[in-house]
């Protein structure tokens, strides 16, 4: 059920039209593949380009610290934006917001291939980021106005299995073009797949209704930098201490921008998030578990990917492979989730789902420089890949479910904004939180550290899911 709005909400959100029935299409795969070309493109973004990190420092002569904003500008650009790329597909139409994001990032992708300086790659990123939080938020609604009943669940599930696997799909694959050829593959990669979806989303997604209305430019922008002030506080406190004066100036920064943020929406008429879809006990307690989750298993690839290359000592394609058992079982439990989920409800299987990560993290701070990849590494592989393959379908249809199909935009603007702002702080906090010695170079007395606190991540992802309403019998 969906809370009721403040009295100051703007009178199209008090009242808002008719919810429009889903538009049927005579071939849904094809729509379905569409989007989820769309989400898994994005997604393999935010983890593609950190196998191929190494060769990019070498070949633009980067800083250590430049490499991780090469990350850093894409995931904050994206996450700081998206709720303004929700906007967006309300006013515009959510097909052509989708066609414009795609456009932008096929455009801003080439220029990240083509880069010759450090700042120009870090530009392109940044353009990177702003196309695909316009066209996420997009993607994902259109899920919810072009499939309905079971239909609509088994699209979300798809949807949910490429979100939840793509920064591990990402790891491969960055493996794979770094070896074959060069790390300005792992961006030219998406031009032709960017161009195919650009042209076939007008001729198989149905445009939606538009909602002529303003865009909260003050609450966009107050957000990102907010988030962009966290972020940076956070690496700034990895590397040179929690007492290190920018890092508490940057913390401060965030903590005033944030609360401007709130302030700017209470008053806003159209605001870039609407404060009521952060009431309703349903849809904040998946929010709150998506965010920790996402945290979690995000900043377990960070760690995993430094401890395959540089413990066990893998090649960037062997290190990708890695990754493989746990995206095959997340896909699997794709074909089980969607029919278990009407019977018992969302609520078990985010709390189970999510212990299984944190039970998952809690095996990773035993590894030791002598574990192999079965004995230390497969056996977490494969509870993060169930646990996360559980939960990440039920916690996207609480989200959406949560709200008629005229409000769909937003949710999937919050639930995406969500997503990879958790997916930024995730590994920051988990680097804050780890000793790497007096030397700074113990690697594996670092990651017990930070596999711990992914781990408390994922146990209160497992409480707040608890939150949830039991299913109806």
């Amino acid at each position: 059920m969906t809370a009721s709005p403040r009295r100051t909400a703007a009178p199209e959100e008090i009242a808002p039209p008719p919810a429009a029935a889903p538009h049927p299409h005579h071939r849904p795969g094809i729509v379905l593949a569409v989007i989820v070309g769309c989400q898994l493109m994005i997604a393999l973004d935010t983890s593609v380009v950190t196998i191929a990190l190494p060769q990019v420092r070498d070949g633009l002569g980067m800083s250590t610290g430049g490499l991780a904003w090469i990350q850093n500008s894409y995931m904050l650009a994206f996450g700081g934006l998206l709720l303004l790329g929700g906007r967006a597909g309300d006013v515009f139409g959510r097909r052509r917001a989708f066609v414009a994001g795609v456009a932008g990032f096929t455009a801003a992708s080439l220029a990240a291939g083509l880069a010759t300086a450090g700042w120009f790659l870090l530009a392109a990123r940044t353009a990177q980021g702003v196309a695909a939080a316009v066209a996420a938020p997009s993607a994902m609604s259109l899920i919810a106005t072009s499939f309905a009943g079971q239909a609509r669940v088994r699209a979300l599930s798809v949807y949910s299995a490429v979100s939840g696997a793509g920064g591990a799909i990402g790891m491969l694959a960055g493996g794979l073009l770094t070896e074959a050829s060069s790390w300005r593959l792992v961006f030219f990669v998406n031009v032709p797949v960017g161009v195919a979806l650009a042209l076939l989303a007008p001729r198989v997604l149905a445009e939606t209704d538009r909602r002529p209305g303003r865009f909260d430019a003050a609450g966009a922008l107050t957000a990102t930098l907010g988030m962009t002030a966290l972020v940076y506080g956070l690496i700034r406190a990895a590397s040179d201490g929690w007492s290190d004066g920018r890092a508490g100036a940057a913390f401060a920064a965030g903590a005033v921008l944030i609360a401007a943020f709130l302030a700017v929406e209470r008053r806003a008429r159209q605001p870039v998030m609407p404060l009521w879809l952060l009431t309703g006990r349903p849809r904040v307690a998946s929010l709150l578990s998506l965010a920790l989750l996402v945290a979690a298993m995000f900043g377990a690839f960070f760690f995993l990917t430094q401890y395959l290359q540089q413990v066990l000592g893998y090649g960037p394609l062997r290190a990708g492979a890695a990754f493989l058992p746990m995206v095959g079982l997340q896909f699997t439990l794709v074909r089980t989730v969607p029919r278990v989920l009407p019977r018992v409800g969302a609520r078990p299987l985010i709390a189970v789902g999510t212990l299984l990560v944190a039970a998952g993290l809690l095996w990773l701070t035993r590894l030791s420089p002598d574990d192999g990849f079965a004995a230390g590494v497969l056996g977490p592989f494969m509870l993060m890949g169930a646990g996360g393959g559980m939960s990440i379908l039920p916690i996207n249809a609480t989200i959406l479910g949560s709200v008629d199909p005229a409000h769909s935009g937003a949710a999937a603007g919050v639930a995406q904004t969500t997503l990879w702002s958790g997916a930024a702080l995730g590994p920051a906090v988990m680097l804050a939180t780890a000793d790497f010695g007096p030397s700074g170079t113990d690697l594996l007395r670092g990651m017990d550290g930070a596999f711990t606190t992914g781990a408390v991540f994922a146990v209160a992802a497992s409480l707040a899911a608890l939150l949830l309403p039991r299913a109806r019998r």
